[in-house]
């Protein structure tokens, strides 16, 4: 067979985007690839053949992206994430192909409604919060912007869990976003690599010879590859989210079937599934851990030894490897990377450990996403030690180049050395993930202003006096073709009519909006629009939860993970507050408004699950006391995701962003609701100090202490009780919480949340109950003006074009990556 002439043959005709052909392709596929007539084809078969058909068209850009990028020898960025919370991909990609009205018109003449279907698409089950959503933002901002990448993550089964509501509690069931296959990946089984776990090292060589170390792993598995195509904005590049899936060298034992060990035949094949079966497993008992430090290597080894053999294939030289491949670790969750990386280059390519660990410092980034030393991952060294012996024996290696360094050249003392060193040494000896993150890589950032300075003073203290020109910020962002045109079309429409297209390419140039803010027409088109966003929600709550909401009412939202410092717990004590003032007070005007929260616990966090069994209490006593006359309602949404969001977001007057100062590394749904006219109530924290200085301060609520002030309420005599005993709204809100107010059948079901409170209140909520309950009457007394609150809402959205994802991935670009 003459293969040189397959590689000359030239690539095929790009598809035609006519509304007629693709109508007819869409039938073809329906026909040929599923198998369905069109006479009983159902929505979900229309859903598979036009996303087949699409597909199509995109593989004809990705084609042409990766031609350019080999012919180039352009820097190749590689983005290793945990979380991937891509959403539905049908309409993102339609979007951004610029097909939306021809895919729509092809649809339509078939009978099919693009709306209905694309509704069906199941989110990809990827990620959970934040840190997921960066990295799906990042990636379209990548293709976006033109800079070659790839994203590695682990292809969950079933990902975090469904959150489903048993008598208002958390019940976490499987996610079965994959259960009908999907029509977006391509398996890529010659990207198929050995990961291996525990077993011994030996090692080769003789006195004279420098050392060799093999590593004889006790359990091996195979990690395959399966890529979806990530679409920038107008097609300009499209670049490939990577996720592996876990398989064992044998997949079943069959003399132990044969035998009747139906169950133990099956041990490897179950045990090297479970991989890739669930995002965070919970790691509260030792399997958890176990489970958990299994992924994150098997993940970071495929995903190394993928990009050397890509790397080796073109260049042939792993000493150009820093000039040709930038690797970003989100979080510490890829940081064994370091490791590995190193082993790779010495064990395998025979590269010594000094120019192994240069090539290494100067390929890695590192993006830290917390100053809660409790979320910098470690590890116990026994479990380290007995799951990947020789990463031990490499992070002891880097541990003492580090620590030799900073006594010999840098004359740290012994208390320095122990805050740097790679080992916690106090108590329970444990591997530090975040400084080995730190020291193996050339670039640490935070992902907003204060977080950036904050790291620098706590987390990372006394690494960044070693090593001062380390850490540096890029704030996070959010790319608005999902965030604002796909999620928000009527909006975009309005945007588009009023001040050009040129925002659509150049997110700032929303800032034409500003002149804008205060004319009464433009006012009246753009409440209009958040009326017509906000029915759709009432929509959604009444058709899921049966429940009634006034789409007149300002909707106050809060969405995201909950955790005690995201602080939904301060808002749920605000509604029973205001629920008491209701009560009390009927002969005030009162502001109509819905509380509306979404989120997930993780499974194994007690509080935090507490408050989500709070809400729904607190819910379902306010939303059935006639005495509230409907002023106030509360609703919990079950399973936030993606889908979820793109409906809230849109929909929200008031955006919660009330985490205790110093806490939050940076959010980026505060920039979600920002861009789509919601006024923001919340505290200096994060990227809300950046959106103040942008949006201006007189357009945002602000209350509450400030970072510094919280470290200092924590070193002093921070006195919580005396707190809640001086004000009676908090001390009324949190008696009738304790007290079985809204848990008659269990009186005593919240009493620990409370007394949390009164004892050490270590997230400052009683701290800051007072301001932010005064600053909800001021967002209430705001709301009665309408064209002030409309004038702030405008120049929210005109002023929120800076924090763009593309921005930020240019600046990633330009000053981490040298890439672009």
């Amino acid at each position: 067979m003459n293969t040189s002439s397959k590689a000359d043959l030239p690539p095929p005709a790009p598809r035609t985007y006519d509304p007629d052909v693709l109508a007819k392709e869409i039938i073809e596929r329906l026909t040929y690839r599923i198998g369905k007539d069109a006479k009983v084809a159902k929505p979900h078969d229309w859903l598979t053949a036009t996303i087949l058909v699409i597909r199509d068209r995109i593989i004809d850009k990705w084609m042409e992206s990766t031609r350019k990028t080999y012919e180039t020898s352009a820097k190749r960025v590689y983005y290793l994430s945990l979380e991937f919370l891509i959403g539905r991909l049908l309409r993102d990609a339609i979007s951004n192909l610029g097909l939306m009205n021809e895919i729509r018109d092809a649809l339509s003449s078939l009978g099919v409604d693009l709306i209905d279907i694309a509704g069906l698409e199941p989110d990809a089950a990827l990620g959970n919060g934040g840190l997921g959503r960066l990295a799906a933002c990042f990636m379209e901002s990548m293709a976006t912007v033109d800079i070659p990448a790839y994203g590695y993550g682990i292809r969950y089964m079933h990902g975090l869990f469904r959150q489903e509501m048993a008598e208002g509690w958390q019940v976490e069931l499987p996610e079965t976003w994959l259960a009908h296959g999907n029509p977006w990946e391509f398996e890529r089984r010659e990207s198929s690599y050995e990961v291996g776990f525990g077993g011994s090292v030996e090692t080769l060589g003789g006195y004279d010879e420098a050392p060799r170390f093999v590593w004889k792993p006790a359990e091996r598995v195979i990690a395959t590859a399966y890529d979806t195509p990530v679409v920038g904005w107008r097609a300009n590049r499209v670049n490939t989210l990577r996720l592996w899936t876990a398989r064992p060298i044998d997949p079943i034992l069959l003399d132990a079937f044969n035998a009747g060990d139906h169950i133990g035949a099956l041990r490897e094949s179950n045990k090297a599934e479970a991989l890739a079966r669930v995002l965070y497993p919970a790691d509260a008992t030792p399997a958890g851990q176990e489970l958990r430090l299994r992924q994150e290597f098997f993940f970071s080894s495929a995903s190394l030894q993928d990009i050397l053999r890509r790397h080796m294939q073109q260049y042939n030289d792993l000493r150009l490897l820093p000039d040709k491949v930038s690797i970003q670790l989100n979080d510490t969750h890829p940081a064994v990377s370091i490791a590995e990386l190193i082993r790779l280059l010495c064990d395998i390519h025979g590269l010594d450990f000094d120019t192994a660990w240069d090539i290494t410092r100067r390929t890695f980034s590192y993006t830290n996403h917390t100053l809660l030393p409790e979320a910098l991952e470690s590890w116990p060294v026994p479990l380290f030690e007995r799951l990947l012996p020789r990463h031990m024996q490499i992070v002891y290696a880097i541990n003492a180049k580090i620590l030799i360094e900073a006594r010999k050249e840098r004359g740290l003392s012994d208390d320095e050395i122990r805050k740097i060193s790679l080992i916690e040494e106090s108590g329970e000896r444990r591997v530090r993930m975040g400084n080995l993150a730190f020291v193996g890589s050339h670039s640490t950032n935070g992902v907003s202003a204060l977080h950036t300075d904050l790291m620098k003073e706590t987390v990372f203290a006394d690494l960044h006096k070693l090593y001062p020109d380390r850490i540096n910020n890029k704030t996070n962002g959010i790319t608005p073709r999902r965030w604002l045109m796909q999620c928000n079309p009527r909006l975009t429409a309005l945007l588009r009519e009023t001040i050009g297209d040129a925002f659509m390419d150049n997110a700032e140039a929303l800032q034409a909006l500003d002149r804008y803010a205060d004319d009464p027409q433009f006012q009246g088109h753009f409440s209009q629009v958040k009326r017509d966003n906000k029915v759709r929600l009432a929509n959604l709550v009444a058709q899921r939860m049966g429940i009634r909401i006034d789409p007149s009412a300002i909707f106050d939202i809060q969405i995201k993970r909950i955790h005690e410092y995201k602080r939904q717990l301060l808002n749920i004590i605000e509604a029973v507050a205001l629920y008491d003032q209701i009560r009390s007070h009927p002969e005030r005007d009162w502001v109509p408004r819905v509380k509306l929260f979404a989120g997930k616990a993780a499974p194994s966090y007690h509080n935090a699950k507490l408050i989500i069994k709070l809400a729904n209490d607190v819910a379902r006593v306010i939303n059935n006391d006639p005495a509230v006359r409907g002023l106030l309602k509360v609703v919990f949404i079950p399973n936030y995701n993606v889908s979820l969001a793109e409906i809230m977001v849109p929909a929200a007057d008031l955006s919660e962003q009330i985490s205790t100062a110093g806490m939050e590394a940076s959010g980026t749904g505060n920039m979600k609701f920002a861009l789509n006219g919601a006024l923001t109530i919340g505290t200096l924290d994060g990227a809300n100090v950046e959106m103040r200085d942008w949006v201006g301060e007189e357009n945002m609520v602000i209350f509450g202490m400030t970072a510094e002030q919280v470290a200092e309420a924590r070193a002093g005599e921070y006195n919580p009780r005396a707190i809640i005993e001086g004000s009676s709204e908090l001390s009324q809100a949190l008696s009738a919480i304790a007290s079985g107010v809204f848990s008659p059948d269990d009186r005593n079901r919240f009493e620990s949340l409370v007394e949390g409170l009164y004892s050490h209140d270590w997230f400052m909520v009683a701290a800051d109950f007072d301001a932010y309950a005064k600053a909800q009457r001021d967002v209430d007394a705001l709301w009665l003006d309408s064209a002030a609150w409309y004038s702030r809402t405008i120049r929210n959205t005109a002023r929120m074009g800076w924090f763009s994802s593309d921005r930020a991935i240019r600046q990633y670009a330009k000053d981490i990556w040298r890439a672009g």
